[in-house]
């Protein structure tokens, strides 16, 4: 196993559960020590005192500047330098943007593109100073923008742009930023989606192999390889580094299949219109709003 990240401090928002928690535990297995981010102070804690590696956690609304600069600070204070920043924090929602919660469709950009770049803002000067690493977690559907996804998929096409304008402004002071792809891998978030009838069955029937579940374990061992390798672009499914030569091509091909899929659901698209976040990560992300 390699040893580059051993000693190392790794940042990870959103590590109660999912992709960020297992990154957690991978990370620490590598020898990293952990920081780790996000709404839920229980889970957060139960990942960090269970990690072989030091860590800690802080309860911090990633789309709050100030609290996430505050945390920066204290971050640097407990371990004294910050090397890679996992941004990884993210919520969803589906259904059509006729009729729907645009409140909830808001809150979907905030965390995920709002969010994450003011955890890349608090910790520049710490990757600065370390000659660190940013691993923005995107999506496919940055690549492959889907319908009843436009706010996930507008917040994925915005923090992989907002992660490439990055890279070209920090790359001569040494620090390293990448972009995470991931089709649909088995997370909370997914399995709340898969719980909507209607949106597990549009999935279904969409071609292989955009259909799939991914393992969990698999992917995010790929982003921990390209954190280590500080890649510019990290594919949690190998098939997706094909997307790129013809992604320009993919929004015109699925609006023509949209079509069907459209005309064949019809009147039971507008029962989606009122839903809120999906999977725990969301019911976390309202709890805490309700909260404050």
């Amino acid at each position: 196993m390699s040893t580059v990240l051993r000693g190392r401090v790794a940042v990870v928002t959103g590590a109660a559960r999912g992709v960020g928690e297992r990154l957690a535990r991978k990370l620490s297995a590598r020898g990293a020590r952990l920081a780790l981010v996000g709404l839920e102070p229980d889970e957060l804690r139960r990942v960090a005192g269970s990690l072989g590696t030091e860590a800690a956690h802080w309860h911090a609304d990633v789309t709050d500047a100030e609290a996430m600069e505050r945390v920066a600070g204290e971050v640097r204070d407990r371990f004294g330098r910050v090397d890679v920043v996992v941004s990884n924090a993210g919520v969803a929602a589906g259904g059509p943007l006729e009729g729907c919660d645009f409140d909830v469709w808001r809150r979907v950009v905030e965390v995920n593109l709002v969010g994450s770049a003011a955890t890349g803002r608090a910790f520049l000067p710490d990757l600065v100073a370390s000659r660190g690493y940013l691993l923005q977690i995107a999506s496919l559907a940055a690549i492959l923008p889907a319908p009843l996804m436009s706010a996930y998929c507008a917040s994925k096409s915005g923090v992989e742009a907002y992660a490439h304008t990055l890279r070209a402004e920090v790359g001569h002071r040494g620090v390293g930023v990448g972009v995470g792809y991931l089709s649909w891998t088995d997370t909370d978030m997914v399995r709340g989606t898969d719980e909507v009838g209607l949106m597990r069955e549009m999935r279904q029937r969409l071609p292989w192999p955009v259909n799939r579940t991914y393992p969990l374990g698999p992917a995010v061992e790929r982003l921990v390889v390209g954190i280590e390798r500080r890649s510019a672009h990290v594919y949690a499914q190998g098939w997706l580094r094909g997307t790129q030569p013809v992604r320009g091509l993919l929004p015109g091909l699925l609006a023509l299949g949209a079509r069907r899929e459209m005309r064949h659901f019809g009147d039971r698209l507008a029962a989606l219109g009122g839903r809120g976040l999906v999977g725990a990560g969301g019911a976390a992300d309202e709890k805490a709003r309700a909260q404050r």
